[in-house]
């Protein structure tokens, strides 16, 4: 199988160590089969995605961190992010496969079981949830948010926060099966997929880690040779490529 590259965006500027983190998911046996993952950033905006305004400019950014994939040499783009941050743009720039976390992570969900909730850092993020969900079809899937209400770190992540967040997590996630009915699990945020092994070990129903779904999901596209439809993404008329860091 030839050398196959997936660019992969966070849709607001981290840190290097941040990049590093985020690629500490990707599982070794993609290198064994040629694929690598070039983890990249938006370029400019900020914040955590926590109002509206933040997921415009995220949608911004992440389209110009996206555009060049193709002739870059990439094979598929994936948005690591819950906000499917400028998904839909890039499907109609490009055409090679482009993928978010949240929708295959929500459609994965729905074929699991009956009813999923979204185990979730922050408040504020809720907007970006009712946001996918709705444009997918699938908010009568959703048995509830259940937040910690912890302010999310893209920097270092989880990373030494074992002890102070994964059990408010654990607690929130059994108050979701127990109370609200859900018999799936989903992270609400790629920040916090490394909380998903400690998750998956002492709950019973499946726990699906976002980041690792749109990766997963772009790697069997390639395998399967498909990409989004033309027809429902249909091509620009007009290139404007470096419009928005030019401004």
């Amino acid at each position: 199988m030839s050398d196959r590259k997936i660019r992969m965006i966070i849709p607001v500027p981290v840190p290097e160590e941040g990049l590093r983190a985020f690629s500490a998911q990707v599982p070794p046996e993609l290198a064994d089969r040629g694929v690598t993952v070039e983890m990249t950033c938006a370029a400019r905006g900020g914040g955590a995605l926590g109002s509206i305004y933040e997921g415009s400019i995220a949608d911004a950014f992440c389209l110009e961190a996206g555009a060049s994939a193709e002739a870059d040499g990439c094979a598929a783009v994936c948005v690591n992010s819950m906000s499917d941050s400028g998904v839909a743009a890039l499907r109609s720039r490009l055409s090679i496969p482009v993928v978010g976390a949240a929708q295959p992570t929500y459609a994965l969900a729905a074929q699991l079981g009956r009813r999923f909730s979204i185990l979730s850092m922050w408040d504020r993020w809720r907007w970006l949830y009712d946001k996918i969900l709705a444009e997918n079809g699938l908010a009568g899937r959703l048995a509830s948010v259940r937040s910690i209400g912890v302010r999310p770190d893209t920097s270092e992540l989880l990373a030494g926060k074992e002890d102070s967040v994964f059990p408010l997590l654990l607690e929130a996630a059994q108050r979701a099966i127990e109370e609200d009915g859900a018999d799936v699990l989903i992270l609400g945020s790629t920040t916090m997929h490394q909380s998903h092994r400690y998750l998956a070990e002492h709950l019973p129903v499946p726990v699906l880690n976002p980041g690792l779904v749109g990766l997963m999901t772009c790697d069997m596209l390639l395998n399967q040779g498909l990409s989004h439809s033309k027809r429902a993404y249909p091509k620009p008329d007009v290139i404007m490529d470096g419009v928005v860091l030019g401004a």
